[in-house]
């Protein structure tokens, strides 16, 4: 490490400390160490400063960079300048999703079939991971390669709060205590770590988890475990959480609080810091009071996909045979200031070069350039281009059944503003570039009232716009925070999005073949695994009944479809089939 680096991060830490909370020191005290932490987490599958889709180095308007490469690097610094006896490295989970790379080693050559090892476990292995937690998406791909993955991790895996649903028992490790044997200091110093995943994945990999795991409240699962780790002698309890820290839930209320992180925080007595994910936002200090001792809880968030890694320490005091925690203060270090660790590179290398070459892949050839840019306010031949192969698939998934006679609606939301179909060879990384997602495609039974009470739900996304006013593109959408993957387009109907009108009554001339739709008119509709489980909220999907579900993955679906024409050519997909308008003059 050179010197520059290491004052600024000893510059860092101690500007930090001076103005952390600080336990009064204990007259006594005889021995005074600190030690530090570090996190990482929503590493979504990034092992390389790469760019999949851009067949790139890794860059953004803000010039991060990305990947469990660049963390080795600040990981490497932190233990030299530190002492590795004093450092501890976790993560606070949703690693091993996200890119091509994560996709091709569970779906293309799955490494529940190779035997080979992870890419991302690969990479942890050698980084030296102390303890990993799983997020919501280490469900995607099912218990089995999970489960492949956990074996082929040398850290501990924890997850408190998921459990058997058969007997409740704990269906990963809940929590570890570390002996850390600092040199020259004769009583060890152990550190109590928990793991705490998501609740939401009870909805989101429904298909996965039901029946198998259930996810219990991350307070109350913290109340019991701390107690016992503090039983067992543990001098620092730490927690990883993968929640968000707004105490808020992207569901209803029937699972427990999906961004608990200040919640537990606040709440449960004897934690010291909570290291926490999720969000997806760099959140270097945060102080939060518990609300039974009035003591200060440290947060802290490192972004996502290796951006940042979250650096804590914690000054311990011996006190009467006993180690306090007398000061504690984080920041998060930007891996854009340093090297990928060209130890990880080398080690990935081989199946960061398969992966390249299979998202390189041609698929078809398209008759001129379709762009995404546009399509979170314009209907665009490429999101139906999605509409149509969904709508095919489940088409001829029900041909034969009973409700081969009604029509087949589709959804599908703008997840890319970026995505490009270039005109000519169209690859595997395009497509995946379109459809970031790992979904999978369902059809389900719905009326028209269903339908239009979807589509007005859906149209919240969108500032209410006098007629006449100015529209002005960076605040006509994402009103209220919606996302843009939480805008659902509907294709096989016709309607305006009256953005005048209030959120509720904006679905305008509703219909289907030219005609109104009526309320009890009957519709199949192709909707994605995600949406149908409860993702997003949307009305009536989650009861509506289920009249297919192939477990055909989406993107894989856009894929099969390509390569069998062997053209795109929006001519024989195109459809603009809803428009917004102020009192029935269009927008655009």
């Amino acid at each position: 490490m050179s010197s520059l680096t290491a004052r600024a991060i000893g510059a860092i830490t101690l500007a930090a400390l001076a103005l952390a909370p600080a336990v009064p020191a204990n007259a006594d005290r005889d021995l005074e160490v600190t030690v530090t932490v570090m996190a990482s987490s929503d590493i979504h599958g990034n092992a390389l400063n790469w760019d999949y889709f851009k067949n790139a180095e890794y860059d953004d308007n803000a010039h991060n960079d990305v990947g469990l490469a660049k963390i080795s690097t600040l990981v490497n610094q932190i233990r030299a300048d530190r002492g590795k006896d004093r450092t501890l490295l976790f993560d606070s989970g949703d690693t091993i999703q996200g890119t091509p790379l994560a996709y091709y080693y569970a779906k293309v050559e799955p490494v529940t079939e190779t035997r080979e090892t992870h890419p991302i476990a690969k990479a942890m292995n050698a980084i030296g991971y102390d303890a990993v937690t799983l997020g919501n998406h280490e469900f995607n791909y099912g218990i089995p390669l999970l489960a492949r993955w956990v074996k082929q991790m040398r850290a501990p895996v924890l997850a408190a709060n998921a459990v058997s649903a058969k007997d409740g028992k704990p269906a990963y490790e809940p929590y570890i205590i570390k002996t850390m044997k600092v040199r020259g200091v004769e009583s060890p110093i152990k550190v109590g770590v928990l793991g705490l995943t998501n609740p939401g994945s009870a909805i989101w990999d429904k298909a996965n988890v039901e029946g198998r795991l259930r996810f219990l409240d991350l307070v109350e699962t913290a109340k019991k475990y701390v107690p016992i780790m503090r039983g067992k002698g543990a001098d620092v309890v730490l927690v990883t959480a993968h929640a968000g820290d707004n105490g808020l839930s992207s569901y209803g209320t029937e699972l427990p609080v999906e961004n608990a992180s200040a919640m537990v925080a606040e709440q449960v007595p004897g934690i010291d810091a909570v290291l926490f994910g999720h969000a997806h936002n760099d959140v270097p200090q945060r102080f939060v009071t518990n609300k039974v001792t009035g003591e200060q809880v440290l947060l802290t968030e490192p972004g996502r996909w290796g951006q940042r890694l979250s650096v804590v320490d914690f000054t311990l005091t011996k006190t009467r045979r006993a180690w306090e925690v007398t000061a504690k203060a984080s920041t998060t270090l930007n891996a854009n200031t340093v090297p990928e660790d060209p130890k990880i590179v080398e080690l990935m290398k081989p199946q960061h070069d398969t992966t390249v070459a299979y998202v390189n892949q041609v698929v078809a050839q398209s008759k001129e350039q379709l762009a995404a840019v546009e399509s979170p306010y314009k209907d665009t031949p490429i999101l139906d281009y999605i509409q149509k192969v969904q709508t095919d698939v489940v088409t001829q998934a029900i041909a034969g059944t009973p409700d081969a006679a009604l029509p087949v609606l589709s959804i599908a939301a703008p997840f890319s503003r970026s995505a490009v179909f270039p005109a000519g060879p169209v690859s595997v990384r395009d497509m995946a570039g379109l459809y970031v997602y790992d979904n999978t495609l369902l059809g389900i039974k719905m009326t028209g009232a269903q339908v239009k009470d979807f589509l007005e739900y859906s149209a919240k996304y969108f500032a209410q716009v006098a007629p006449g006013a100015p529209i002005n593109l960076g605040t006509l959408t994402n009103a209220g925070g919606t996302p843009d993957y939480n805008y659902d387009q509907l294709a096989g109907v016709d309607y305006d999005v009256d953005i005048s009108q209030p959120v509720g009554s904006r679905i305008v001339g509703l219909s289907h073949d030219g005609n109104p739709v009526a309320p009890d008119q009957q519709f199949v509709v192709a909707i994605n695994n995600y949406r149908q489980s409860g993702g997003g909220g949307f009305p009536h999907v989650t009861t509506a009944p289920v009249v297919y579900n192939g477990q055909v993955e989406i993107r894989q679906a856009l894929i099969d479809a390509a390569t069998a024409s062997g053209t795109i050519d929006p001519a024989e997909f195109a459809d603009v089939n809803w428009r917004l308008v102020r009192a029935g003059v269009p927008v655009f």
